[in-house]
């Protein structure tokens, strides 16, 4: 049976609950040990699917197909622990199972309530990822301690402790300790307060991480101690880290964290290995060169929108010990003939991330055309794709008015089209193609030259496709469709023939980008881009160290 870590958050938002569990995942693992990890968002969505990218930031999605919080990237990335549908669940989800079962009988006429038949259902949710040979399980609780919305899930991961017994049962709480600078000192009483709430549900904290912009002095160390109810030791410091936040793991093992919690569980484990993981730190801390990538997209304000793409470029820079700047381009500002803003300067690589809907497609197809016909490396993804296709349809082929039927229904030459399967259905939610989807790789392309493989598996996000009928006037024109279906039906990668670097793909590759294993896509991408700027040869580059 395995333990239990819950990881609450307090006083603010968006404190990094997901990175900070992500490391104490990374921790555990070189401790040896086998985790799970999970993440409970107690909005009522019953996944992040239909949700905009303003409201949640990006999907994640998992190779059984699952939309999911951008978190599980995280969690992946850090751990290389492959997570499931079982990894993420949302309040809606939990109401959507007990109402189900209320309909079918299964609760014998009783009277449905929070407790306990809401908590139970998160009970066996969470367990639920428990299996053979697992030695932790992570829980990341979603929101901040005080949302009404939370109070069910703080309730049933109490009960949980209560059942399971405090030694298969620990509770970590990320809190904030804010710097006034006007009176230049910290305070402790939010983080009070935030635990105050907690302790009043019934859990206790193990231990206690402070974010904070400046060091935490002993004194207020001390404080927080004594008032939070919490061993000195276990309260750890977790100050915004200078390069990366792959540096947080370190971080928390120099401060004992990985200690802590084997102690608190009564397990033996092996010293932590972190050697792979420092040097691939050192690859980001001393970069050899520079490379500067565009990213043209419709939610470029938002940082969250596109955080696998971003994460991906720079895994792709470990590879070439290369530090990778991201210059976001907003597509709209690309719209009716406009320039590069002047704040992108001279770039290097240029990719166009995936997305949905008619706004900003014109500026995505635009920039595609300039850096095809200026030798620009470039990569697309799914609807960065779609549009390269596009592009190609009008500029290359000649089929004027080429578009996708998303977008343009009327258009005289729909080289995008609605795939077959997807004709007749109407809800919008977990209904797309998803997940895990193999992929046949054209010998001698550039696709198989990065993957050094004949096939593939990738994780796709999308329901249009291109158009077959359109597939050989396409391909007469110099375009490769150099990865496709098993079947040869759908094509999932094209690149431009003769071109220095230009390949798009219909799925994501950035789901399955980890600083220590970085894609070869990205990889061979970045390394096109450092050939573009005088620093490479382009050719790919050893992964970091595992």
């Amino acid at each position: 049976m395995a333990r239990y870590i819950f990881i609450t958050g307090g006083v603010v938002s968006s404190l990094g609950k997901g990175v900070t569990a992500a490391s104490v995942g990374r921790l555990l693992i070189a401790r040896g040990l086998r985790i799970r990890m999970i993440k409970v968002d107690p909005y009522l969505n019953v996944d992040p699917g239909t949700m905009s990218p303003f409201q949640h930031g990006e999907v994640y999605v998992t190779g059984d197909g699952a939309e999911t919080d951008l978190d599980l990237g995280h969690y992946e990335r850090f751990t290389g622990t492959p997570t499931t549908r079982r990894s993420n669940f949302t309040a809606g989800r939990v109401y959507w199972e007990v109402l189900h079962k209320e309909r079918r009988g299964d609760y014998l006429g009783g009277t449905i309530q929070m407790i306990p038949h809401i908590t139970d259902q998160i009970k066996t949710m969470i367990r639920a990822v428990d299996a053979e040979g697992v030695d932790v399980i992570l829980c990341e609780i979603g929101g901040t301690v005080g949302d009404i919305e939370g109070l069910t899930f703080l309730e049933a991961i109490r009960q949980i402790g209560l059942e399971e017994g405090r030694e298969r049962a620990m509770y970590l709480h990320l809190t904030y300790v804010p710097f006034i600078k006007a009176a230049g000192e910290i305070k402790t009483k939010p983080s009070q307060q935030s635990v105050a709430r907690l302790r009043e549900i019934g859990i206790s904290p193990d231990a206690l991480i402070c974010r904070s912009e400046v060091a935490i002095p002993e004194d207020a160390r001390r404080k927080l101690s004594l008032f939070c109810n919490v061993q000195p030791h276990a309260v750890l410091e977790e100050r915004d880290v200078a390069h990366s936040i792959y540096e947080i793991p370190v971080v928390l093992h120099e401060q004992d964290l990985d200690g802590i919690i084997l102690r608190h569980f009564g397990l033996d484990a092996p010293p932590a290995d972190l050697s792979g993981w420092t040097a691939m730190i050192e690859r980001i801390v001393r970069p050899e060169r520079t490379v500067r990538i565009g990213v043209v997209g419709k939610y470029s304000e938002l940082q969250d929108a596109y955080k696998s793409i971003y994460e991906a470029l720079n895994h792709g820079g470990i590879a070439h010990r290369a530090r990778v700047e991201i210059v976001k381009i907003a597509a709209e500002q690309l719209e009716n003939g406009s320039d590069w803003p002047p704040e992108a300067g001279d770039l290097h690589g240029l990719l166009v991330p995936g997305g949905f809907g008619a706004r900003g497609l014109e500026g995505k197809v635009a920039a595609i055309r300039r850096a095809r016909e200026e030798g620009l490396p470039f990569f697309g993804i799914c609807l960065g794709m779609q549009c390269a296709v596009i592009e190609f349809a009008r500029n290359a082929a000649g089929l004027a008015g080429a578009n996708s039927t998303e977008t343009a229904p009327d258009t005289p030459h729909p080289v995008i089209c609605l795939m077959e399967e997807q004709a007749e259905v109407v809800d919008l939610g977990g209904t797309m193609r998803l997940g895990n989807w193999p992929c046949a790789l054209q010998p001698g392309s550039r696709a198989a030259a990065a993957y050094g493989a004949e096939s593939v598996e990738e994780r796709h996000r999308h329901r249009y496709e291109v158009n077959n009928a359109y597939r050989a006037q396409l391909e007469a024109a110099g375009l490769v469709c150099s990865g496709r279906s098993p079947d040869g039906h759908l094509v999932e990668i094209v690149e431009a023939a003769g071109h220095p670097w230009f390949v798009a793909t219909q799925f994501h590759p950035e789901f399955r980008s980890q600083p220590l294993a970085p894609h070869p896509l990205f990889r061979d991408f970045i390394g096109a881009a450092l050939a573009r700027a005088g620093g490479g040869d382009g050719a790919g580059a050893a992964p970091a160290a595992p």
